[in-house]
């Protein structure tokens, strides 16, 4: 990746988080980057290419901190755990704006819109990777599990954007350790 190709996705990446999608122009991008006109558009050719780009980094971000998470974690339980305190973790830092995808999502509602489709793709992963999780954590109903926790972190996403971050990440937790509880109320 040239210099300026990264110079530029970093910019608009912290530009998109920060501020939305539309809200940032093409010549704000280049004039922070800085880079000329031609330079920005011989690397994307248009903004939407700008912006799957940026969710495509955010996506990559996100599988290299799962990855590092099922590498490290003792028991699958503790991935799992460790997994939701990655999710905690982002959601207590300064200048928290909740889920890039989900934000993305709200301003490309087109299903075929290529952000869309990016918002799609990470969150199809993100469901599969979770359900795996859950699958290794024995006596769980994988996809229901899964498909909770993904709905616990995106009400969390929302929530810790919005007021006080302790408690949401407290919920959360809980939220997750009862998920991997159930198995015991289950069975017992």
């Amino acid at each position: 990746m040239s210099e300026a190709r990264t110079r530029l996705l970093g910019t608009a990446s912290e530009l998109f988080y920060a501020e939305g999608l539309h809200s940032v122009g093409v010549d704000r991008i280049i004039s922070a980057a800085p880079v000329t006109r031609a330079t920005f558009y011989r690397h994307f050719p248009s903004k939407d290419d700008l912006v799957v780009a940026y969710l495509t980094r955010a996506d990559e971000a996100i599988r290299a901190q799962v990855d590092a998470v099922r590498t490290a974690g003792p028991t699958p339980d503790d991935i799992v755990r460790d997994v939701a305190r990655t999710i905690t973790d982002a959601i207590r830092s300064d200048g928290f704006r909740g889920c890039a995808f989900l934000n993305a999502a709200a301003e490309y509602p087109d299903p075929d819109h290529p952000v869309h489709r990016a918002v799609r793709t990470h969150r199809d992963w993100f469901l599969a990777t979770v359900a795996e999780l859950f699958a290794d954590a024995e006596e769980i109903d994988p996809e229901p599990a899964a498909r909770h926790f993904v709905m616990l972190r995106d009400g969390a996403m929302a929530a810790g954007c919005l007021t006080d971050p302790e408690p949401v990440c407290d919920t959360f937790l809980r939220g997750v350790e009862g998920l991997l509880s159930y198995r015991t109320h289950r069975n017992g």
